[in-house]
């Protein structure tokens, strides 16, 4: 049996981990700013749950549900999601942001595909879901940037 698929994204962000972690675990904002998670609503506490509406290049939207199971604010935060079944499909995806130095975070996402679905369609998942996790990466850090340069210069 074949290993989970893995797909991670990293970006350098000119703002401290906070700013970083305020838009990223600002959910009901996520329409305004993200081009690959187009919606997500719920609460990023452990044990929570979050509805998640993804749109991959191929225009066809995905929705499911995933439960919080890790949060480190302001640097980490995980949850699990499925596809009716854990058997079929599912994804431990993994939001890190690391500090580098007082001004500056490294923005990491990355997510575990299991399942009958990732393995029998590894290609086209890996490619949506590296497009979509750089397409996300990119927004947050012109959001965070485009934020940090607004507070400096009121």
């Amino acid at each position: 049996m074949r290993e989970a698929i893995e797909v991670t994204a990293a970006t350098e962000i000119d703002a401290p981990a906070d700013a970083v972690w305020d838009v990223l675990t600002d959910l009901e904002q996520f329409h305004d700013w993200n081009p690959f998670i187009r919606d997500a609503r719920g609460a990023t506490a452990v044990g929570g749950t979050v509805r998640v509406r993804v749109r991959p290049s191929l225009r066809v939207p995905l929705v499911f549900h995933a439960t919080v199971i890790a949060r480190d604010e302001p640097r980490a935060l995980r949850w699990q999601g499925k596809v009716l079944a854990r058997w079929l499909g599912s994804g431990d995806h993994t939001f890190e942001i690391e500090p580098l130095g007082d001004h500056r975070s490294r923005f990491v996402q990355r997510e575990k595909f299991s399942g009958l679905l990732p393995r029998l369609a590894a290609r086209l998942l890996t490619r949506e879901a590296q497009r979509g996790f750089d397409a996300m990466n990119r927004a947050l850090k012109e959001r965070v940037e485009r934020r940090g340069s607004a507070i400096h210069s009121a």
